[in-house]
């Protein structure tokens, strides 16, 4: 009588594809997931470790409502403004008469603008639009223009606006570029055969269509302003008081500062920023049904 034992199961293992992933996991584990939960733990204690509300209640006051409400509607600005001339130039490129060449450097370019912030570009724009900035001195030396006495000043809401508007444009481009590109031939000819004009294909087929694509960058946009610090800092240091520069204030350490304030400042931000992002997904999925 032979002795019979059952077959053992396979033992499952990790397929190796997967081992390439771990540097990328563990990146995002320690610089996003972990300082993201420390934050949210720290907006609801105290300095003792205690519970607490006191630090949400904190941000209701007059000072830190108007850093959110200037952050708001700068980046509403700069991601309007960012979403229109972005969007004229990707059409333009796709459908104008522009040259076909132009769209590979176009397209190089906005990779490369759309990720260029902080100090650098801080830097680069008190150097052409400050006080003494290249454009400011020739337009009052050549053409008797000054940018300070019309009221102009890089240091301020406009100022700011418009420099984030280097890399809210390409990154406009880079992503509203494919959504004109689903835009069928066959719906501007059966436009064209049921009689409609230029304008109103755009006004009755291709903007309805575009809308979501639009509408989601517009929210893209507007995260990407108002989660930027470094180049606000950089560029206007305490002279406008916007959530970053108040949440850096709370958390370097001085003796004026409340780091559990600043946690909650920056659990505010996360808030903002994430109803941001999944307003985009979802006008993103919902602009997929029409160009697929």
């Amino acid at each position: 009588m032979t002795d019979q034992t059952p077959p053992q199961a396979p033992r499952r293992r990790l397929p190796m594809t997967w081992i390439g992933l771990l540097p990328f996991a563990a990146f995002i584990v320690l610089f996003l997931i972990a300082p993201t939960m420390k934050i949210v733990v720290g907006a609801f204690q105290t300095p003792q470790g205690d519970f607490t509300l006191n630090n949400l209640r904190g941000l209701f006051t007059d000072s830190i409502l108007s850093s959110y409400w200037i952050s708001i509607k700068i980046s509403v600005a700069s991601s309007a403004l960012g979403c229109l001339v972005g969007f004229l130039m990707a059409a333009a490129m796709i459908l104008g008469g522009v040259p076909k060449g132009v769209r590979s450097p176009l397209m190089t370019f906005s990779g490369v603008a759309s990720n260029f912030a902080g100090v650098p570009l801080a830097f680069a724009f008190l150097a052409t639009l400050g006080p003494l900035g290249l454009v400011t001195l020739i337009l009052k030396t050549h053409f008797g223009i000054n940018l300070r006495a019309m009221g102009f000043n890089i240091l301020s809401f406009w100022g700011l606006t418009i420099t984030y508007l280097f890399f809210q444009i390409p990154l406009m481009i880079l992503i509203i570029t494919p959504a004109i590109d689903g835009l069928k031939r066959e719906w501007r000819e059966a436009a064209s055969v049921l009689g409609a004009t230029g304008p109103q294909y755009w006004r009755m087929v291709a903007l309805p269509i575009l809308f979501p694509s639009i509408l989601g960058t517009f929210a893209l946009l507007f995260a990407n302003a108002f989660g930027a610090v470094a180049t606000a800092i950089a560029l206007t240091g305490s002279s406008l008081n916007i959530v970053p520069i108040m949440l850096f204030a709370q958390i370097r350490g001085d003796v004026l500062g409340d780091p559990h304030l600043g946690y909650a400042m920056a659990f505010g931000m996360i808030l903002v920023t994430a109803v941001a992002n999944v307003l985009y997904i979802w006008l993103r999925i919902r602009a997929e049904r029409w160009l697929k």
